[in-house]
């Protein structure tokens, strides 16, 4: 057995013999929904999908379309229009409280039910449909596979919104959705709608994971900048009103979703999603939840934990028949690059002057812009020559 599958077994079984928290009941299809149900999937940055559980059932994505959406209207209109009518603080409030900022209307921020609906607001097009195909579209590219609505789930969700119209016309009041809110309440309960399964979410993380490049298909989904703005909300409001202590524990951007779902994010590492349906107090599935940390835990994931390929390249050091070659691989940061300075350094300190080093980085795997620069505007001053192996 592959050894990333075998630990993830492993976590698999850890957590299966919790049979706490319960079913969404507020919406009658999710109250239906098998609460045995338990998958995690994992997708790292070849693409491939390592699952285990019940990874083919299909479930609908609820709230954790919320980022998603998000990243489309980021990239059709900018963070800067995006905030003048939701925020990004969290909420400290359960997901569907009626809290908005005072005198703006503004709701606290994307994921959470006033803030996804004032998102989905600002989705272009002429009717439900036609906004729906967008959203559609973007989840679809974002999975890597085309996605459909669960009409019944969605006519569950309709019948039984109206605390969700509430807030939509208490931000029309403001002037916060301009959308006619059924436009944007429809379009809000197909977009929750939409079937995945763990595997589809897992996609859909690692493409947030690698900077919007979806890497089951290796088409761009989004740019660099807006998956970071997503992945910034997700890690300070994605578990709504228990945001906070699973940063902490944690320490992964996440969302969660009514369903039992739970998707999270290793940033350059890989996006990892389990699907589970009992949710505690706060809405979020408890196995779900136990995976992610678990895996985090085992495998040192937390978003804070030190990480020395950051601050320690790899800087390989050989004598050829033109000389001396250092050879950069792993991630040019401004910590990197003081590491790679100490080294030539030391090396002018024993070469005689006008030594010739040839400094070969085709091996870097990413290089920051500034980074780059300060190290260049450094070289300059080093009394040995060095030529850039392009």
């Amino acid at each position: 057995m592959d050894p990333i599958v075998a630990l993830m077994q492993q976590v698999l079984d850890d957590v299966e013999d919790d049979d706490s928290g319960a079913p969404a009941s507020y919406i009658p299809e999710l109250a239906e929904a098998e609460p045995d149900h338990l998958a995690f999937a994992v997708v790292g940055p070849r693409g491939q999908i390592r699952s285990v559980g019940d990874d083919e059932v299909a479930f609908t994505i609820q709230s954790i379309s919320k980022p998603f959406v998000l990243a489309h209207v980021l990239s059709e209109i900018g963070l800067d229009a995006v905030m003048q009518r939701v925020g990004t603080e969290p909420s400290g409030e359960p997901f569907n409280a009626i809290s908005l900022e005072e005198n703006t209307g503004r709701p606290a921020n994307p994921m959470v039910n006033a803030g996804a609906i004032a998102t989905t607001g600002l989705v272009a097009g002429a009717d439900v449909d036609e906004r729906t195909e967008t959203i559609l579209r973007t989840l679809s590219a974002f999975a890597g596979r085309d996605l459909r609505v669960d009409e019944s789930v969605y006519r569950s969700e309709s019948s039984t919104g109206d605390r969700n119209r509430a807030l939509g016309h208490l931000m029309r009041s403001y002037g916060v959705v301009d959308a006619p809110v059924e436009l944007a309440l429809e379009t809000y309960f197909r977009q929750c709608s939409i079937l995945v399964t763990v595997r589809d979410l897992a996609v859909m993380a690692s493409t947030l994971a690698f900077g919007g490049m979806n890497p089951l298909t290796g088409d761009r989904v989004v740019e660099e900048r807006v998956a970071r703005n997503v992945l910034s909300i997700m890690s300070s409001c994605g578990m709504y009103d228990f945001s906070g202590e699973w940063l902490l524990r944690v320490g992964l951007p996440a969302k969660s979703g009514v369903s039992g779902g739970v998707l999270a994010v290793a940033p350059s590492q890989f996006g990892v999603a389990a699907f589970s349906p009992r949710l505690d107090r706060h809405g979020n599935s408890v196995r779900g939840q136990a995976i992610v940390a678990t895996l985090s835990e085992r495998m040192g994931m937390h978003l804070l934990e030190p990480h020395e390929s950051i601050s320690q390249p790899i800087v390989d050091i050989s004598e050829t028949d033109d000389g001396r070659v250092i050879r950069l691989s792993g991630e040019l940061g401004f910590a990197a690059a003081e590491r790679v300075l100490a080294v030539l350094r030391d090396l002018a300190v024993v070469l005689p002057d006008g030594s010739v080093i040839h400094l070969d980085a085709r091996e870097l795997a990413r290089t920051h812009p500034a980074a780059l620069v300060a190290l260049r505007t450094e070289l300059d001053a080093l009394p040995m020559r060095i030529s850039y192996v392009e």
